[in-house]
């Protein structure tokens, strides 16, 4: 069986880690219940990425703080369309790919303890993101 859906994120104009796994679990709970099989999440954007992560304890701040002294807003970047620095966000899923594939048992991801998916999106220029669920199983 395979079954795939897109969702409508809307991420803001500051640079987010917008946690998705609620979305992720309904889309299984609706699609998948009680199969096993691979949830993929791909982001169809050039500028945003899929993470694994905890969340609700800064961490996703501090992943937003590291990808911003790993890769600056500034004008370093050759790619300069769109406000200044966004070269770097065309970087960000070299670093934090677009997709993610997480195992499902008895529909439910099969996440550990603090694990979350995150949307991880630094471009404040495209506020509305689309992600991509498919479940295979």
């Amino acid at each position: 069986m395979f079954t795939t859906i897109t969702i409508g994120v809307t991420t803001g104009t500051s640079p987010v880690a917008h946690d998705i796994t609620v979305e992720c679990a309904a889309f299984l709970n609706d699609k998948a219940p009680g199969r096993d099989g691979l949830l993929n999440i791909f982001v169809p954007h050039a500028t945003a990425g899929v993470a694994i992560m905890e969340t609700g304890a800064h961490s996703d701040d501090d992943l937003l703080t590291a990808l911003e002294d790993l890769l600056p807003t500034d004008d370093r970047w050759r790619h300069r369309h769109g406000s200044p620095g966004h070269g770097r966000d065309h970087v960000v899923p070299a670093f934090i790919s677009p997709h993610a594939t997480l195992p499902v048992v008895a529909g439910r991801i099969a996440l550990g303890t603090w694990q979350s998916v995150v949307l991880v999106d630094t471009n404040g220029d495209n506020p509305q993101r689309t992600v991509r669920l498919s479940f295979l199983g």
